[in-house]
């Protein structure tokens, strides 16, 4: 089975855009649509079945899209650890939150308070709330996740303008995000994959299970939202097993 992983605009290996840092308007859910669709069309894949995997923020764009008539030769569709709208992302994250150390939790709302968020006291309250909902694999971190935080280090014009300054403080352009009404117009067979101690909790997967038609929900235990990387052979298989279905 070919596979064709792309680094999205922005990000990776692809054209950095700096000077648009903060340019909320550039940085939409639609530009990125579209860059998947030139991708599919320079590729030649219009005319043929094809699969696409989306994890965490690549399932968002990619439920959008997957919901539109561009997406009709999808055949497979994976959503990984993924949210369905901003409020339900932000139920699961509350609950999450409440669960860390006083200290931490004192340390995360005095920083969203004054809006200080480059603080060594602050990435600290961080990493204890990513080793318990983005990765289990230790030791900490895994080599996957460091080229993660290492990306946003080097370079959060996207993730800063979209999303915010970490995973538990929703401040850029998708705060508002959802593709809840779209979601009944997917028709791929779909897969959701998300651990069971993944940042992205049962409640903001659940619409995925509730209004897509063709569906399966697989929830790996000891995993959190690097569940690819945490349960690497259980992931993989339950992958394989979908997609030659």
């Amino acid at each position: 089975m070919p596979l064709v992983f792309y680094d999205q605009i922005g990000n990776g290996r692809s054209t950095h855009l700096p000077d648009k840092a903060g340019d909320e308007a550039f940085w939409t859910p639609d530009l990125f649509i579209d860059e998947l669709q030139n991708l599919i069309h320079h590729l030649g894949l219009t005319e043929r079945p094809i699969n696409v995997y989306g994890h965490s923020w690549g399932g968002m764009f990619t439920a959008q899209w997957a919901a539109r008539p561009g997406a009709a030769n999808l055949h497979r569709f994976v959503i990984a650890s993924s949210l369905a709208s901003m409020d339900v992302w932000r139920t699961g994250i509350t609950t999450l939150r409440k669960q860390l150390p006083q200290d931490v939790q004192e340390v995360l709302d005095r920083a969203e308070e004054k809006l200080e968020f480059e603080t060594p006291e602050y990435e600290a309250a961080v990493e204890v709330f990513y080793k318990k909902h983005l990765s289990l694999a230790r030791p900490w971190p895994a080599k996957e996740v460091q080229a993660a935080l290492d990306s946003f280090a080097a370079d959060p014009t996207t993730y800063g303008t979209m999303y915010g300054p970490s995973e538990l403080y929703v401040s850029g352009s998708l705060r508002d995000w959802t593709c809840i009404p779209e979601l009944g117009g997917i028709k791929a067979v779909t897969l959701l994959l998300n651990g069971a101690q993944d940042e992205a909790q049962d409640v903001a997967m659940h619409p995925f299970f509730q209004n897509i038609k063709k569906v399966k929900w697989v929830t790996l235990e000891n995993a959190a939202h690097f569940a690819h990387i945490d349960q690497r052979e259980k992931y993989m298989q339950h992958l394989r097993t979908f997609l030659l279905s």
